[in-house]
């Protein structure tokens, strides 16, 4: 959304170098997170315990997205964006701070693995990484491109993000919790 905002407020220039910014960093995540997915591959002892510690933690976040997180306000695009010095390290910046995607492609190439479709090799974990960081930027590029005609449809997800985040959380900690129990 503010890839969005950018390039309605400073155009699409300035929208397309926060983007890649924010992809670079994005890239650094998932890289590590799958290498540290090997890492627990490798080591099996640890998988139960990060398995406990992961239901801990999605069903706090469950709960505050739930019940504690204050509703998203609307994205006013009138207003114009204070300190316009560079937007590649904006994007760097708020990729840094969201650190939700390092546990989601953590946990997402090792159940491509356990189902067989994804190996720890370089090609593999290398297509993985650039897919991820392709995918970004292309969702990036269609919201700064498309905002205002898919203006309508984002307000509702921008509306419900709590509850969809919250869902897929406690989604997550059933799942590892049935897998803890039917071991």
């Amino acid at each position: 959304m503010t890839a969005a905002k950018i390039s309605t407020q400073e155009g699409k220039n300035e929208a397309l170098s926060f983007a890649i910014g924010a992809s670079i960093i994005i890239f650094f995540q998932t890289f590590t997170a799958v290498l540290f997915a090997r890492f627990i591959n490798n080591h099996q002892e640890i998988v139960a315990t990060l398995q406990e510690i992961g239901i801990f933690v999605f069903s706090l976040l469950s709960i505050y997205f739930f019940f504690i997180a204050e509703k998203p306000k609307k994205i006013k695009t009138d207003k114009t964006v204070k300190g316009k010095s560079n937007r590649f390290f904006l994007g760097m910046l708020l990729s840094t701070l969201n650190l939700l995607p390092v546990p989601f492609y953590v946990f997402a190439s090792m159940s491509l693995q356990a189902s067989g479709y994804f190996s720890f090799d370089k090609i593999p974990v290398s297509s993985f990484v650039m897919g991820v960081v392709v995918g970004s930027f292309t969702v990036f590029y269609i919201y700064i491109v498309a905002f205002k005609k898919i203006e309508k449809e984002t307000e509702f997800l921008m509306r419900n993000i709590n509850t969809i985040i919250g869902s897929v959380t406690t989604f997550m900690a059933v799942v590892t919790l049935l897998k803890l129990l039917y071991k």
